[in-house]
């Protein structure tokens, strides 16, 4: 990776993948057994991108994990909620879109894409985690209108 970014610039890069793991996790209100299962997929999701082909998504997966790095081991990361649902998935678009912009200014075309794409992938590991409705496992939406309409806004604003 060539690219100079500004510690401001390389804090959206590293931050976005979390908040987007965070966003999809909160698009649908699901029970804390459902909201841990959809953080394990997420994270391991966002970790598979240091073996991505992207120097870029290599190194801002590999700081998000280091970030991670501080929980015991065997000892589940904390989960994440906005205080306020709307507002923080919200937030999570409008700074994709800042992300893309951003990409679209400096990074190598294919690095962008590589990024924008990981992130979707991230998206829609987390939010086809887990059913939601249904009695005792059985029935339920795999993908919620709620959890498809973030995923949209999401590729939207990342141009995808």
């Amino acid at each position: 990776m060539d690219v100079d970014y500004t510690d401001e610039e390389w804090g959206l890069l590293v931050g976005l993948p979390q908040s987007v793991l965070i966003a999809a996790s909160q698009a649908e209100a699901d029970g804390s057994r459902r909201t841990r299962e959809e953080w394990t997929v997420g994270m391991t999701a966002i970790a598979d991108g240091r073996g991505s082909a992207s120097s870029l998504v290599q190194s801002v997966a590999a700081e998000v994990v280091a970030r991670q790095g501080n929980v015991e081991e065997g000892e589940e990361p904390p989960i994440i909620e906005f205080p306020d649902r709307d507002a923080g998935i919200t937030d999570v678009i409008s700074r994709a879109g800042q992300a893309h912009e951003l990409l679209v200014a400096k990074a190598d075309p294919e690095d962008a894409e590589a990024y924008r794409f990981w992130l979707i992938t991230v998206t829609d590991a987390v939010v086809s985690a887990t059913r939601t409705g249904g009695v005792l496992g059985l029935g339920g939406e795999q993908v919620t209108p709620a959890e498809r309409s973030f995923r949209d806004s999401l590729a939207t604003a990342l141009a995808v």
